[in-house]
């Protein structure tokens, strides 16, 4: 008998908090807005510290499955070119309320859910939320991850 995937482990033990269908649905708006939001805050300080964030990630998520590591490589390469061509006034203030905003639509969906939020239990699942939503596409492109 084999062994499930770690990465097939993560995802099973972040959808059991993430079952609702509105709570879903807030998790693919919100995540994909706080990963950019958050390379926007770092990107202010530094964009070599937004950079570095990725290329952590990124290590973390080559361990764990190559095609996901290879769709963020290409979601993050897409949010730094976003963040490369606004306005350097407008990142900060728009990043720190979108950030805001959709942290607490996470919390709502995670009432509406009437559970909590998986990282309060282990803090990888703040880095397997992002392949919880990318999981969805991927399966929709009938793409193996």
């Amino acid at each position: 008998m084999t062994q499930p995937r770690a990465i097939d482990t993560l995802l099973a033990r972040y959808a059991d908090s993430h079952r609702n269908p509105t709570n879903e649905l807030i998790h693919f708006v919100c995540i994909p807005l706080i990963v950019f939001t958050l390379l926007g805050i770092l990107w202010v300080i530094a964009p070599a510290a937004a950079l570095a964030a990725c290329l952590a990630a990124l290590v973390y998520y080559f361990r764990l499955s190559r095609p996901f590591a290879l769709g963020m490589l290409l979601i993050s390469a897409v949010m730094l070119g976003v963040l490369a061509t606004m306005p350097p006034y407008t990142v900060l203030p728009l990043s720190i309320a979108i950030f805001v905003l959709a942290w607490i639509g996470q919390f709502i969906g995670h009432k509406i859910e009437g559970r909590k939020p998986s990282f309060f239990d282990d803090l990888r699942f703040l880095l397997i939320g992002p392949l919880f939503v990318l999981g969805f596409l991927y399966r929709r492109l009938h793409l193996a991850y």
